[in-house]
């Protein structure tokens, strides 16, 4: 049979259609495309795609029992690996992981490996009637700080293994990023809801409400009975420029701009959390939060969106996918630009003026590209006399995030790096014994599959640190 070349397309809504709902804009494989795309796996013998995946699922396999239309049997092995594989067949970098590495792709496209994993999830979830049974109590209590991607995959690992685990979330709501961080238009907070429903059923216990450094400290876990910690919080500290302006109203952190809106619900109507909406608004930054952002704003009600970024189009950061939807969408693209300064609005003559001190335009200066940095990048340089005025009246900061330092600082003896990052040995201990760590706690902001693989390493570390005790 001949190789068909090109991966099958995925149905999605209309650009003019989408970029005014928030509905989701991929809409995933039918039975029949799944297995046609199956069909394009060569099984090879080496199987590099594997080891391209962070959590090292047997990508071959699971695409075998598609190609077979034994699509339970595909969730099954996704399901030994990933505690998350409806989300990660969403929102995981593919392109850059398992396909990049797939045989296929050396001489066509590589195999649709993300989407025939959301597909075999999301099969499951339409269609299973049993509930996952939880494993046989081991007698051992484990603490998880965060309910992010990594705390989740820690915790369903341990669980399975019959570790009696509770998560302590700081929001009303578990999930973290992938509940106030990613846009309902690329993961429904549905799908989100039935992964953690699948890990309460293995016992998984959640704590909303519980800030971890303020209702409770680490020590007051390990008194409480917990043996081993795990700290998975995330990276929920934003950055910013330091530029002048940053404190105007109409200013967000992309982190607050998109909570109030995924978390707080601000796109429904009527929703009484404050955000603004319509406008113009600039994202500055060229990440996937950027991305998310500014898809946000336009499905909001702006009348004009740009992302702002002082590299070109081939230093973007963001996944190609949503940085081709974006256009697609509208979004004006402003590349090779830097913010400078945001400006205020003044009325001298009328202190009473409403909109006094709210945003009225964004300066900024053209750059040009030099030599590398030290991450390989070529350097953006400043053009002299080339600054100009944006006209926007919101403007959301979209530059990166760092690790809360909450946790360290009420933690004696937990070690971190210059960024705020955990420090943490090759299978996720801290400095404290039995703490350990991982996700974007250590790394600072990354993908959500590198924060799921750090969450198993620590689970089989935590593991194999209380067996001995299980077994005396």
């Amino acid at each position: 049979m001949a190789i068909v070349p090109k991966k099958h397309e995925m149905p999605s809504q209309e650009p003019s259609v989408r970029a005014h709902n928030f509905r989701e804009v991929a809409l995933g494989y039918p039975v029949e495309i799944a297995v046609e795309e199956a069909k394009r796996c060569l099984n090879c013998r080496n199987r590099p795609c594997v080891q391209g995946c962070p959590v090292n699922i047997a990508i071959p396999d699971f695409i075998a029992r598609i190609k077979e239309q034994d699509f339970e049997g595909a969730y099954r092995i996704l399901s030994a690996y990933s505690s998350l594989p409806a989300v990660c067949g969403r929102v995981c970098p593919q392109e850059e992981q398992c396909e990049k590495y797939c045989t296929l792709g050396v001489k066509f496209e590589p195999v649709a490996i993300g989407r025939l994993e959301r597909f075999a999830a999301d099969y499951h979830n339409a269609n299973a009637a049993d509930s996952p049974a939880a494993p046989e109590s081991n007698g051992h209590k484990v603490a998880v700080i965060g309910s992010g991607p990594s705390g989740l995959t820690c915790a369903g690992d341990l669980a399975k293994k019959g570790y009696r685990v509770t998560v302590f979330e700081a929001l009303h709501t578990a999930g973290g990023v992938l509940v106030y961080g990613i846009p309902e238009f690329r993961l429904p907070k549905s799908i989100v809801a039935q992964e953690i429903e699948t890990l309460k059923g293995l016992g998984v216990h959640i704590e909303t409400n519980v800030v971890i450094g303020k209702t409770l400290t680490v020590d007051e876990l390990f008194k409480m009975g917990y043996e081993a910690v795990y700290i998975g919080s995330g990276a929920g500290l934003p950055n910013f420029m330091g530029i002048p302006g940053e404190s105007l109203k109409g200013v967000y952190s992309a982190n607050e701009f998109l909570t109030r809106s995924n978390l707080m619900k601000a796109y429904r109507e009527h929703n009484d959390t404050p955000i603004m909406k319509g406008g113009r608004v600039a994202v500055v930054g060229g990440g996937n939060v950027a991305m998310d952002a500014a898809r946000t704003a336009l499905r909001l009600g702006a009348e004009k969106v740009y992302i702002v970024y002082r590299r070109s189009m081939e230093e973007l950061p963001a996944r190609k996918e949503e940085v081709e939807h974006a256009m697609e969408e509208g979004i004006d693209f402003r590349l090779l630009n830097n913010p400078v300064e945001i400006l205020g609005f003044e009325n001298p003559d009328d202190p009473r003026d409403p909109k006094n001190g709210f945003v009225c335009g964004m300066r900024c200066i053209r750059m040009e590209l030099g030599a590398p940095d030290a991450g390989g990048r070529r350097r953006p340089i400043p053009v002299a006399g080339s600054e100009f005025v944006l006209d926007v009246d919101t403007v959301v900061i979209a530059i990166g995030t760092s690790p809360n330092p909450l946790i360290k600082d009420t933690t004696a003896g937990l070690n971190v790096n210059a960024r705020g990052g955990i420090i943490v040995a090759k299978n996720g201990e801290t400095s404290r014994e039995n703490v350990f760590a991982g996700g974007d706690a250590v790394t600072g902001a990354a993908t959500v599959i590198s924060a799921m693989g750090a969450g198993k390493v620590a689970a089989r570390a935590i593991d194999e640190r209380l067996m001995p005790a299980r077994e005396a």
